[in-house]
């Protein structure tokens, strides 16, 4: 069969483009290295009766109405407001750090004083960078700001990317920010729901369509080849000249010609326990590695719309760097923003300009970190500059 589209991968961005160009009538090769589809949003039911994402907990969150609308062709949803607790002094606060988290630390003179110091210089349900709030002219914030640097960023950040928060692209750290509120949910978007059937049945219907041919256990870069005297693409060893969509790590498709990009990997410890274990579904560890060598615990199951009694699952998150053929790290996670790992994929992505029919798209091809509604949107208005294409 002549495709007109080649697909890497097929997470949201790559099953995205699929579904909607497919529908355009155009036909689709979507190649998957793992042995599933969805990505990192993969999910299943495990031997607990618990819905399990195996790659970490997604939760789906979004103010955009063209990521519902785009999702739910393929789902019905349950309401879910994830709220995470973080383990400072040994007592469990809402994070992101909030006034109830100042309750909660502190005595309630003292707690009462910091609150309204906080409110009068930012106003109420307002997010502060954490590295804003240590710059701040008055010293009592500052001095806040710097017990909840130590408390809730600085090992939390060290474990997460083996850099100190400074040292880190300042984006990173703003993710979290200081919550001026007394709300304890973890997002505050106008959408927070979880798909009913789990994740993995998403990409299972957005797949479905006769225009799209999906191949797993396939490692695309061993059958892609990028002619550098012509610019041209070869797959299978011949030319394709239709439009190739990758959604890989862009330095794997260029061979590595420039250096290895910098990633950061996770690897979980997954534990059967009785009953409940946590009172939220997501518990922060931001102690030091000595003292907690994890990040975090997820318990799936207080995610669950219907969740079982007797038996429960939970992941122990350890951060680690990441290597292709490690034992441990082995799968690429986040990009590392630093200075030096930008400008070198800003090189690669000179390269990719190269050859006219090559699109780079996601969260490893972009380089870029993506929620996911976001990389919904991205791939949404990928579709339209396509569209315009051809």
């Amino acid at each position: 069969m002549s495709y007109d589209y080649l697909i890497v991968g097929a997470g949201y961005a790559g099953s995205i483009v699929a579904r909607c160009m497919a529908e355009e009538g155009k036909k689709i090769l979507l190649l998957e290295k793992r042995n599933h589809i969805g990505g990192n949003a993969y999910d299943f039911i495990d031997e607990n009766g618990v819905n399990q994402h195996k790659y970490g907990p997604h939760i789906f969150h979004t103010s955009v109405e063209k990521a519902v609308t785009f999702l739910s062709r393929f789902t019905t949803w349950y309401p879910y407001e994830h709220r995470v607790l973080g383990y400072v002094e040994g007592k469990l606060v809402p994070i992101p750090f909030n006034l109830t988290s100042i309750e909660r630390l502190f005595d309630s003179e003292k707690a009462e004083h910091l609150k309204q110091v906080l409110i009068q210089a930012y106003g109420m349900e307002k997010k502060v960078p954490i590295l804003d709030l240590r710059k701040h002219e008055d010293p009592e914030i500052r001095e806040l700001a710097d017990y909840i640097f130590e408390h809730v960023f600085k090992y939390y950040t060290m474990k997460q990317w083996g850099y100190s928060a400074e040292e880190i692209d300042p984006s990173v750290t703003a993710r979290v920010p200081v919550h001026i509120s007394y709300d304890d949910r973890y997002f505050q978007d106008s959408f927070q729901n979880m798909p009913k059937e789990g994740y993995t049945k998403i990409f299972e219907r957005m797949l479905d369509h006769p225009n799209i041919q999906v191949e797993l256990n396939c490692d695309a870069n061993q059958r892609i080849h990028l002619e550098q005297s012509t610019h041209e693409i070869y797959f299978d060893g011949k030319r394709f000249d239709g439009k190739l969509i990758y959604t890989g790590m862009v330095d794997a498709l260029m061979d590595y010609c420039l250096g290895r990009l910098s990633y950061r990997s996770l690897e979980f410890d997954i534990q059967t326990h009785d009953g409940q274990y946590q009172p939220v579904g997501t518990v922060n560890y931001p102690t030091s590695a000595a003292v907690h060598p994890f990040t975090r615990i997820t318990e799936y199951k207080l995610m669950m719309e219907h969740m079982p009694k007797d038996k429960t699952t939970i992941h122990v998150e350890y951060p680690y760097p990441y290597q292709e053929d490690a034992e441990k790290g082995n799968i690429p996670y986040y990009p590392l923003f630093t200075e030096a790992s930008r400008n070198q994929y800003k090189q690669y992505v000179e390269l990719a300009k190269q050859y006219p029919n090559l699109y780079l798209l996601g969260r490893l091809a972009e380089y870029r970190y993506y929620n996911q509604d976001a990389i919904v949107v991205r791939a949404l208005e990928f579709v339209e500059t396509l569209k315009k294409a051809d």
